[in-house]
């Protein structure tokens, strides 16, 4: 029989059993525990699962824009050797993968919304014959005639979005008087190009009915708990005949928030050929038919004194998306709680394109967002004359600038200042394009990093066992992220285990429903459930002992109190079992969570070619407790790459006369690589963040991307007095402006 542990965040946690446990492993640099077993191909992935009988399925794109399917001709692929099927279902087929926590995904594929969207699954004995058959497959069509395919054409009809993660227009005080009345001001427009997750491990799913109508999906998805409702509801069936099975994803950055159409398809084609199928998306199909970022187009308006005190902050965006979908980028998520000013206006507005579903992909809306504020920061520090780091100091808000309540906790200051002393922000000149070394014009830039933290839903149970080993059983998942160690260092450290003694299951929805991995809100939320339930665990211990929980110390398997060394087999009896359930409360609307941090950046700019290189790159970070030094580091790390794509090479391009993405592999698309990316830099500050969680930690894995594009672009400004503020920074945008030889 378990207990339950439940906490809704209606008021501050002070005090935290991390602060005083003794078995000394939360905030280690301690390696991965799965590390083993995916460096040795161990790990069993989506695709990779040994299912008898299995039916190899090939996914079909529409090869055309917007438009009508008037038949599939599939007698062609039906006849090749080794073929069984063609499967398409024009009413349950997914038309877009289904959004993040939303509860169901559009279907019905007759009427095709854009080009590539998945409409038909060929299915045969061997994956070759199926993609083979794949190729044969017709699809006939009539296209429409009002196709919206040209993001500039069309931005004079764009709308205001009905609903969105946050308000999508927000006006106080009067930003156009402001601007008129202040004596500096800056008016700058930054865009930045559709971009792709792409994740290494493709969107794959294998789907087995059994004889009682329970579908299992072995899936990769990062958010199983959630996942299972959407396939239910898009499958036409209760939830409890559906699970799935996600216990090793590898990567997601958002694009496997929700379910997408590999996951319909292969169910759909399973149940109707009685046995497995698999169905893995190629790496075009992933481009194709999953979900982008949108593109922005960003207008930053700032209005100061003479001394450098904001008196306006404006921030309007317009984003992209499908007619029927109102998800819009976020780009001013950050810009409400960034810097104080009184006058301020973020608006976001969509123009609706008959391109592939935009959605959530990692730091949604700051990632790009804070291109354009940071950027326009650094402008308008340069047109008063004062440090950019300076002009971030006299902008700091004593209170969150809009809603009027505290931050819960903020360290910004900190991390600049700590950051400015170690990458040696003292010796920038502060003049552009006044360093040379030989070839080259080098320059240094900083941006500041910001990304709300969020608390989800989340339960898990925990077991301590007569063996005194404990089990961590959660359907969180792991999307490399180090969610594994991460909740095996905290139950040990609430319990007193070494983490060689606790087993974590994860990523099967036959477990108590977690968070999830997304908005980085994983380990606050997760890693808090398994918190609660160690720590329920903790007060039985403590009744079986005869003491006090206050007394107690738990510490290598051991409890010790009054005198006695006990091991915890012994006073777990038959096993004990807890369930932690932590909910958001009152500490949301009480407070402004959000973890912290400043990039600084330097970079060489060729002056013959234009060509940018990123030379050294810090990241300072404060993120409450952190619970794993090594894990969060490596976020961090990932992060900052992906700042450096984002700011010199990612460029997701749609054909403009059918929306059809032209650059949609790994070959094209392109990504920083091993050449591009130098030695990067770490650093945690000590924070605690008490209106959080129990556990004071704040989200990092999105952290580290906020801003990082920013202090690039800045640093090429500083480099070479070329101020580019359409994103990626290519050379041909830096060429024009370059001296002449």
């Amino acid at each position: 029989m378990s207990t339950t542990n439940a906490l809704k965040m209606d008021k501050p946690v002070p005090d935290s059993l991390l602060d005083t446990s003794t078995q000394g492993i939360i905030g280690k640099p301690l390696d991965r525990k799965e590390g083993p077993l995916k460096v040795s191909g161990a790990a069993t992935y989506a695709a990779e699962y040994q299912i008898e009988n299995l039916a190899y399925g090939v996914l079909v794109g529409a090869p055309f824009g917007k438009g009508k399917i008037t038949g599939i001709d599939s007698d062609v692929a039906k006849a090749l050797p080794g073929v069984i099927d063609v499967v398409t279902d024009f009413d349950k087929f997914l038309t877009t993968p289904a959004q993040g926590l939303a509860p169901k995904a559009p279907q019905g594929v007759e009427n095709v919304q854009y080009f590539g969207e998945i409409v038909a699954i060929v299915l045969a004995e061997s994956f070759e014959a199926a993609r083979d058959a794949a190729q044969q497959v017709v699809i006939n069509h009539e296209a429409a005639d009002d196709g919206r395919y040209d993001f500039e054409a069309l931005k004079g009809e764009a709308e205001k979005p009905a609903k969105g993660d946050i308000p999508s227009h927000f006006s106080q005080g009067d930003l156009d008087k402001a601007m008129t009345d202040a004596p500096v001001t800056l008016d700058v427009t930054f865009t930045t190009p559709s971009q792709n997750s792409a994740a290494m491990e493709p969107h794959a799913s294998i789907a087995t009915w059994d004889d009682s109508g329970m579908l299992t999906l072995h899936g990769s998805y990062q958010m199983p708990g959630n996942d299972v409702e959407q396939l239910a509801a898009a499958l036409g069936v209760s939830k409890s005949k559906v699970r799935i099975v996600a216990r090793y994803v590898g990567g997601g950055f958002g694009s496997k928030l929700g379910i997408a159409p590999e996951s319909v398809a292969a169910a759909l084609a399973a149940k109707a050929l009685g046995r497995p199928v698999k169905a893995v998306m190629a790496r075009q199909q992933v481009f194709d038919a999953t979900v982008r970022r949108s593109n922005t187009e960003q207008r930053i308006r700032l209005a100061a004194t003479a001394d450098g005190k904001l008196t306006a902050m404006g921030h309007e965006t317009l984003t992209s998306n499908l007619p029927d979908d109102d998800y819009f980028e976020p780009t001013g998520q950050a810009t409400h709680f960034m810097y104080a000013a009184e006058n301020r206006e973020i608006n976001h507005d969509i123009v609706r394109l008959d391109w592939l579903l935009s959605g959530s992909m990692r730091a949604p809306g700051e990632a790009v967002g804070m291109l354009a504020l940071e950027g326009a920061m650094d402008e308008l520090a340069e047109k008063l004359g004062i440090d950019p780091i300076e002009f971030r100091k006299i902008n700091e808000p004593e209170m969150d600038p809009e809603k009027g309540v505290p931050h819960s906790s903020r360290e910004l200051v900190r991390c600049m200042d700590v950051g400015a002393t170690s990458f040696g922000w003292d010796k920038r000149n502060a003049t552009p394009g006044t360093r040379r070394e030989g070839e080259w014009l080098v320059g240094i830039g900083m941006a500041a990093a910001a990304r709300a933290n969020m608390l989800q839903p989340s339960e898990a149970r925990v077991t301590l066992s007569a063996t005194g080993r404990a089990t961590v059983e959660t359907d969180m998942t792991d999307i490399g992220t180090g969610t594994y160690t991460i909740l095996g260092q905290i139950a040990g450290e609430v319990l007193g285990l070494p983490l060689e003694h606790v087993d974590v299951e994860l990523g099967d929805t036959n477990f108590p429903t977690a968070a999830g991995s997304g908005g980085s809100f994983g380990a606050g939320s997760s890693g808090t459930s398994v918190y609660l339930a160690a720590e329920a665990i903790r007060e039985k211990l403590a009744k079986a002992m005869g003491v006090d929980v206050d007394a107690l110390t738990l510490k290598d398997g051991h409890a010790i109190a009054d005198n006695r060394r006990v091991p915890l087999g012994e006073l777990a009896g038959e096993g004990i079992v807890a369930i932690g359930s932590i909910k958001p409360g009152k500490q949301e609307k009480e407070t402004t969570q959000s973890s912290y941090g400043a990039h600084f950046a330097e970079v060489g700019v060729n002056a013959v070619t234009g060509e940018v290189r990123v030379r050294r790159m810090l990241g300072v970070f404060a993120a409450g407790r952190i619970l794993n030094a090594k894990t969060a580091r490596s976020q961090c790390l990932g992060g900052m790459t992906f700042g450096i794509g984002t700011a010199l090479t990612e460029d997701l391009i749609h054909d403009p006369r059918n929306g059809k993405l032209v650059n949609r592999d790994l070959a094209e698309y392109h990504l920083p690589v091993n050449a591009d990316v130098p030695q990067l830099e770490v650093e945690f500050l000590e924070e605690r963040d008490i209106h959080a969680n129990p556990m004071h930690a704040k989200g990092i894995g999105e952290l580290g991307i906020s801003g990082a594009g920013a202090a690039i672009a800045n640093a090429v400004y500083n480099a070479t007095g070329i101020r580019v503020r359409d994103y990626p920074l290519t050379l041909d945008k830096i060429l024009e402006g370059l001296p002449e030889l």
